[in-house]
Order: structure tokens, then sequence, then C-alpha cells
């Protein structure tokens, strides 16, 4: 089976729930719990780490992601952009900025492959949202 370049990606956060709020109403989807140990003794799956997952599944388009909290990785100011794919990346860039997000660009034109905006998220991450229309 031929499979895109991606085939995971992660976003690491600061506040979990502060983040999963922001990205299950801005995606308007559920993240699934993946693993977590947000007491940091070492109870959990492992030690200090929490992971909630977008749903993905290998026989569809795109990839499949977590947003992760982990003791020595910090959000925000990193050179990677994921981008999510939306019917109208306007309506989710206004979803964004109502849930705590800031809109960085607003959505543009870039030809023949649809449109982009770019948001940053409650944890300061940079991230692209991409549709067609």
């Amino acid at each position: 089976m031929t499979r895109n370049a991606v085939g995971w990606f992660e976003i690491y956060v600061d506040d979990m729930a502060r983040a999963r709020a922001f990205y299950e109403a801005v995606f308007q989807r559920t993240l699934t719990r993946l693993m977590a140990d947000s007491s940091g003794d070492g109870g959990g799956d492992a030690p200090g780490m929490e992971m909630w997952a977008f749903q993905g599944h290998p026989d569809t388009a795109g990839a499949a992601g977590a947003l992760v909290r982990m003791p020595g990785f910090a959000a925000g100011g990193g050179a990677t952009i994921v981008y999510f794919s939306c019917a109208d990346c306007a309506v989710e860039a206004a979803r964004a900025a109502a849930h705590g997000g800031r809109i960085f660009k607003d959505k543009v034109s870039i030809g023949q492959y649809g449109h982009i905006a770019l948001v940053h998220d409650t944890e300061g991450n940079l991230i692209g949202l991409h549709s067609m229309g």
C-alpha cells in the first residue's frame, strides 16, 4: 500500500486540559487518551507523559497524531507546521480565535492547491489549516 510521507505527528503542549479543549472545539472532534501519567509519579503508562490522539485509520488519507505533554519538551516555538484538513479553513481559524488561539495569517489562496490559514494554539504552537475552498 502506498502511503503519504507523514505517518504520525505530535504537538507538544504544557497544559493538556487547555490544549485538548482548544483542539476539540476548533476541529469539533473528540481526542482519545493514548497514555497518561498526569501525576508524574510513574503510575501511568509512561512517567510524566500524557498523550491524547486525533482519531486516524491506516486505510484513510492523511496522518494521525496526538497532543503530547512530556517533561523536557516545551510547547511553542518549533519550526515545523502541521496542516489540518478543513472544508473551509476560515471557519476553523475563526473557531481558533474564539477558543483562546490567535490568527497569525487569515485565509489566503495558494492557487490550484486551495487555501491556507495559520493560527497559534493556546500553547503557542503555530498550526496550519488547509482547505480546497
